[in-house]
């Protein structure tokens, strides 16, 4: 790691020389390579399984809808048929195109041919998602996912005046969420910095629009129609579950992502970065959620977030049986793992949002200073594990 890299020590990582650095590195790809080298038929039984259940309440849920004219019917679908755009959005398809599965050489499953229940193509999804985020997590001026361009969600980003109305349309964003990252995979920014051209854009938009009016048809005409004299409570059912799931998935990836005690970096400190700095980045740039295994599945296994950051492509359901590895080793590097119940992990991050909508100034891009409170926090829990 470079001079400039070791900028990246921040509070509770000052104490890490550079040996220490890739000391970690070093365990964590060992714990990667025992999950990859023990991969087998209880991995492949469990997506196989997930998809079942998710087939069974789609198929389920709209069928009951075809009688929701009936409320307890139209309560009973719009719910079952809410849980399985859920599944079918985290624990599905999500983690099939970061290529989870690939390694069952099932066409199915696979990333390069799964097209999700989204209305932004996978393809665009992957590219802003997999290439960008998961390589420069955290990194403000690169990874685009802080505030998705829109939201302010760090001190190193610049204020705007219209910055004081995003806790009103980040909860817009919430309940149009699919929509929302269908218009920032498009990355209209790269057109107008001139990073991008116009003929690309004209190539993506036609792409989003095509899945678009494809999804749109699907909830919106398609299903009602089958449903008859109940065409119209099964319209609303289709648009409640779809926002169901949108405002589950934002909630879900604003909780892995901007708690208190999530990092955030600038290029400079992250220049020079070694495999170990990159992990390390991956350890200090995620929040988990605690709770139960339901929690799990349905959050698609974010609720393991640092977990699914160091390790995006292992398979879901391994998180949960590496994590207390994860936790033992910060505790053994005195770092922080930073983790909460759902509650607290939402309402801290909105409490960011409503921060980050007032003027304030940027860190320092310079080594910070240890700060003994700070530490002791970050420490003791870890240190009692």
């Amino acid at each position: 790691m470079t001079e400039q890299g070791t900028v990246l020590m921040t509070y509770a990582t000052a104490r890490l020389s550079d040996a220490d650095i890739e000391a970690l590195g070093s365990e964590l790809d060992r714990i990667r390579a025992d999950v990859v080298a023990s991969r087998g038929e209880r991995d492949a039984s469990y997506i196989h399984t997930v998809i079942k259940v998710q087939r069974g309440l789609e198929v389920g849920g709209r069928t009951l809808l075809l009688g929701s004219l009936l409320p307890p019917l139209w309560l009973a679908g719009t719910a079952m048929l809410s849980a399985a755009k859920i599944l079918e959005n985290m624990e599905i398809g999500h983690n099939v195109l970061h290529g989870q599965w690939d390694w069952m050489r099932d066409p199915e499953i696979h990333s390069t041919t799964w097209e999700w229940d989204l209305v932004t193509p996978a393809a665009a999804w992957k590219h802003t998602h997999n290439d960008l985020h998961h390589t420069w997590t955290n990194v403000v001026g690169r990874d685009r996912d802080i505030g998705y361009t829109i939201i302010r969600m760090s001190e190193d980003q610049a204020w705007r005046p219209w910055h004081l109305a995003q806790p009103a349309y980040n909860l817009l964003l919430a309940a149009v969420f699919e929509w929302g990252i269908a218009l920032f995979d498009l990355e209209l920014d790269d057109v107008v910095h001139g990073r991008k051209s116009k003929r690309e854009l004209f190539d993506q938009v036609r792409a989003v629009l095509g899945k678009a009016i494809r999804q749109a048809a699907k909830d919106y005409v398609l299903f009602p129609l089958l449903s008859g004299p109940s065409a119209v409570p099964t319209l609303v059912a289709n648009l409640t579950a779809n926002v169901v799931r949108n405002v589950w998935a934002h909630t879900i990836i604003f909780c892995g992502h901007f708690p208190d005690g999530v990092e955030q970096f600038t290029v400079a400190e992250v220049d020079g970065e070694t495999r170990g700095g990159w992990y390390l980045r991956q350890l200090l740039g995620s929040a988990n959620i605690d709770g139960s295994r339901l929690l799990h599945v349905l959050s698609g296994n974010l609720s393991h977030q640092i977990e699914h950051h160091l390790f995006p492509d292992l398979p879901s359901n391994r998180y949960a049986e590496i994590a207390p590895q994860v936790r033992a080793l910060c505790g053994r590097f005195a770092l922080p793992y930073t983790t909460g119940p759902l509650y607290h992990q939402a309402a801290s991050a909105w409490k960011r949002v409503f921060r980050m909508a007032f003027p304030s100034h940027p860190r320092p891009s310079h080594p910070r200073p240890s700060h003994p409170r700070r530490e002791a926090a970050a420490v003791a829990p870890y240190a009692m594990a």
